[in-house]
């Protein structure tokens, strides 16, 4: 037997595991499409159809009568891009400062980062809230995108892919005058522009499907975002599920579209971020 033949004896089973965990993850939108399309009794029907025996296309225009879908995606869109925009900024300032700048209690300070990160996220939905409240930003984008920010996470993430850059640039640079703030700026932060967009993806991502906190200080449908204002469409005793697929739907297109379109740097950023601890 060839050597190639026999390689391709080894790596089929993981071709076919790899077409199952394929399958399985695409189906749920498969479902989701499928879904838009059916009348309610068709979707509930038991045993489930595969295909709708008729096409409804009725249930997106729905999606428009039961809520402002227009402005909810620009509330949206405009909270996704200041969380994603202040992340980037923040957390690559201060993990340069953790990666390059050394300075009294460095170490336990990251190391309190890194306890962030086991916290579950519901224990500080409470006192967030009652900062929102005090500050009287309820009900405003205010409320929607400060606490989103800033991340451990991202600070962490960025911080080993600095660790990964080579030290010598940065030294030429500080030798020939320049101080910090310029390394950083100047060399250090377009060096890790594959960093920079993985964390930009991740953030994008994460604050287009935030729901629970845009629940709890928003209750004004005009000034929600997509994921809270999709919610309402799921009623107490009864939901149009079509028409709740059809705007999920609607509402996952955007990101999906920006995870194709950037797939390959997001994939490269990620990979360089864990080549040195």
């Amino acid at each position: 037997m060839r050597k190639t033949d026999m390689r391709q004896g080894r790596i089929w089973p993981a071709h076919v595991l790899l077409v199952l965990g394929a399958v399985i993850t695409v189906f749920p939108l498969l479902w989701e499409l499928l879904t838009s399309f059916k009348s309610f009794g068709e979707s509930v029907r038991v045993p489930p159809t595969i295909l709708p025996s008729h096409w409804d296309f009725s249930n997106y225009g729905k999606v428009f009568d039961g809520v402002p879908f227009g402005r909810q995606f620009v509330n949206t869109m405009v909270m996704a891009l200041l969380r994603t925009a202040a992340q980037l900024l923040l957390c690559s300032m201060a993990a340069y400062a953790f990666a390059r700048i050394r300075f009294p209690g460095r170490g336990p300070i990251f190391l309190g980062f890194l306890a962030v990160l086991m916290v579950p996220g519901q224990l500080f939905l409470l006192p967030q809230y009652q900062i929102m409240q005090n500050l009287g930003w309820l009900d405003s984008m205010q409320a929607l995108v400060v606490p989103g920010m800033f991340s451990a996470f991202g600070t962490f993430l960025l911080r080993q892919f600095f660790m990964g850059l080579p030290e010598e640039v940065e030294e030429a640079a500080k030798i020939d005058g320049a101080n910090p703030f310029t390394v950083f700026w100047r060399i250090a932060l377009p060096l890790a522009r594959p960093g920079l967009l993985a964390l930009g993806i991740l953030t994008f991502l994460w604050s287009w499907n935030d729901l629970m906190w845009p629940l709890i200080v928003n209750t004004d449908p005009a000034k929600m975002p997509l994921s809270a204002g999709l919610a309402s469409l799921q009623g107490a005793h009864l939901t149009e599920y079509p028409v709740l697929m059809a705007g999920s739907l609607l509402a996952t297109l955007p990101v999906i579209v920006v995870f194709v379109a950037m797939q390959r740097q997001f994939i490269q950023g990620i990979a360089f971020s864990g080549m040195k601890g």
